[in-house]
């Protein structure tokens, strides 16, 4: 009916409707954190103010790169036999630690789960366990590890193990309490033991955001691998810091392109695994959770059709031999010849353990209590921020270029299927690089100090972050895209009326999950110039003043734990 049809005492009734309508007001806590997200965004531009990246003094200082690479002459790579033993034992090393994360993060994502969880004490322990490894950078556990164990393969595989289970974990866990509890109920009502609610319930849903995660997170291990070779974790990141220790450019080159193609290979490998395991190439609205908002419901009705079939929980558990269940035995074999040969090249000195308890004690004390040594408070929490300053610079920078890339390799958004396969092989290409490499590379550039740590964080942090928004616009609700193309609406105006306003609140996670890994990256590349706290780290680890280490650990994780409740608020918040 339209407005004019209306007859007056039909209007005043409808306006006296409208009048005492109440009309919708933001909560408090949505507008403080609406403030809070503000605020970052003008303390990241300051940042990146401070830090003084300017694209023309870059252009001017290219001189310097023409000049090294001059110096290097060309690229000289080792002999084929000796590559291919360190880019076994490379790979090794990294599965093994990899795997070694997966199996601790199981029973940690458990109890860290609100909905398995035997209580808040334990659901808080776990928690605490995630973000207190997350914290702890791998170069730090390696530089531990190497006091307590003989050099070689052994301190890098506790050193990624145990670093790993503060993001594996956390995605375990996640994916636990996104599942559908189906399943879990009906064989809870059918008398059915709390093994057999996760093992039948539980683990059939959760197992393709697992294994998604492991991959992935084994993508991060071979790309961080490379740091590690600087406190003396053998490998090609060790070859490579010799290298250019022994000012040997063109060999440190040579390693640099070996590890960029094994890295892109190790993408590309990955995803073909998540394919043939998955049935297809996984996405979602983060790492691991949005896997199980794809497949969990798919897995679930299929999980609660077998407890439905099945007259007691324990034939539930004895589902007979389908295509699924071979193929998934074919490779759960093949990943146990993986995990074997993995152990076989790695080297691994087992009798180390069985020495290494009279040793804790003494290496204890060298870390404890916690100093900053012969330097001030004042100089070690500017450090601090400076870390932190290099993080936020490089989280808004790749956040916008990760918006325009991620939305390109989106199929929603993308105008053709070439430029969105185009835009998929670039974040692959990126995700292959390690940021230490091009930290270096930039630093050659623009000299020492937080430029080069800033861009390298923010360039290699595109491939993460554009993947992870292409994901989460691919899985928007497709009613308003549809609805606003009927109405003869653009390409651009479907984006900004339907695709990014769902996108936004998996955006702001996605955000908040960069600015956490970048904090950790860039103490890591201070290590190599990169600016920071970083700096002083290496400077007490060279040093041996195991006590300034520990200080700074400490910082970090404050720092990170800030981060994790603002990560967490927002989510709530935004829900």
């Amino acid at each position: 009916m339209s407005s004019a049809a209306l007859t007056p005492g039909t209007r005043a009734s409808k306006n006296s409707i409208e009048a005492r309508a109440p009309k919708r007001k933001a909560s408090p806590e949505r507008i403080s954190a609406t403030i809070t997200l503000v605020v970052l965004f003008l303390l990241a531009i300051q940042a990146l103010q401070g830090i003084g990246i300017s694209p023309t003094a870059m252009l001017e200082s290219m001189d310097n790169a023409e000049r090294f690479f001059a110096r290097v002459g060309g690229v000289t790579f080792a002999p084929l036999g000796d590559l291919i033993h360190l880019t076994a034992l490379t790979v090794g090393l990294v599965l093994c630690g990899t795997l070694l994360a997966a199996a601790i993060s199981v029973p940690v994502a458990i109890i860290s789960a609100s909905n398995t969880t035997p209580g808040p004490a334990w659901r808080m322990a776990g928690r605490f366990v995630g973000v207190l490894t997350r914290a702890i950078p791998d170069v730090v556990l390696a530089m531990v590890f190497v006091l307590m164990f003989s050099l070689g393969a052994l301190p890098g595989i506790l050193a990624i193990g145990i670093h790993s289970i503060g993001m594996i974990s956390k995605m375990f866990a996640d994916a636990i309490e996104q599942v559908d509890e189906g399943p879990r109920l009906a064989i809870r009502a059918a008398g059915g033991t709390k093994t057999q609610e996760f093992v039948s319930g539980i683990l059939p849903q959760v197992l393709p955001s697992w294994v998604a995660t492991v991959l992935h997170r084994n993508d991060i291990n071979l790309r961080g691998s490379v740091i590690l070779g600087y406190v003396g974790i053998i490998g090609l990141g060790r070859e490579m810091s010799y290298a250019f220790k022994a000012m040997d450019y063109s060999l440190g080159m040579g390693y640099a392109i070996v590890i960029f193609a094994l890295c892109v290979l190790m993408e590309i490998v990955s995803s073909a695994v998540r394919s043939a395991m998955l049935g297809h190439a996984p996405t979602g609205r983060g790492i691991g959770d949005g896997l199980v908002r794809r497949f969990g419901k798919k897995t679930a009705q299929a999980t609660l059709a077998d407890v439905v079939r099945f007259a007691n929980p324990q034939a539930a558990m004895h589902r007979p031999w389908n295509h699924a269940r071979r193929r998934n035995a074919v490779w759960g074999a093949a990943a146990v010849l993986v995990v074997v040969g993995s152990v076989f090249v790695s080297e691994i000195q087992w009798r180390d353990f069985l020495t290494v308890w009279g040793k804790i004690p003494a290496v204890a004390v060298q870390f404890w209590p916690p100093s900053f040594g012969n330097y001030d408070y004042a100089t070690m929490l500017e450090a601090m921020w400076k870390t932190v300053a290099i993080a936020l610079a490089a989280t808004l920078l790749t956040l916008v270029a990760s918006v325009v890339i991620g939305s390109l390799a989106a199929r929603n958004v993308a105008p053709n299927g070439l430029v969105r396969s185009s835009s998929r092989l670039v974040l692959v290409i990126i995700r292959g690089i390690p940021e230490i490499i091009l930290a270096i590379v930039l630093i050659v550039i623009t000299g020492l100090g937080g430029q080069a740590g800033t861009l390298a964080l923010a360039i290699c942090g595109v491939g993460l972050l554009g993947k992870l928004i292409a994901d989460s616009f691919e899985e928007v609700n497709p009613g308003p895209e549809r609805a606003l193309s009927a109405t003869g609406a653009t390409r651009l105006q479907v984006f900004f009326g339907a695709t990014f306003p769902q996108g936004v609140r998996s955006l702001i996670g996605h955000t908040f999950y960069m600015l956490d890994t970048n904090i950790r990256a860039a103490t890591i590349l201070g290590i190599v110039g990169g600016g920071g706290i970083g700096y002083y780290l290496l400077n007490a680890g060279q040093g041996s003043k195991y006590g300034v280490v520990t200080a700074i650990v400490l910082m970090i994780l404050v720092t990170v734990l800030v981060v994790e409740g603002l990560a967490m608020w927002m989510r709530k918040v935004f829900k």
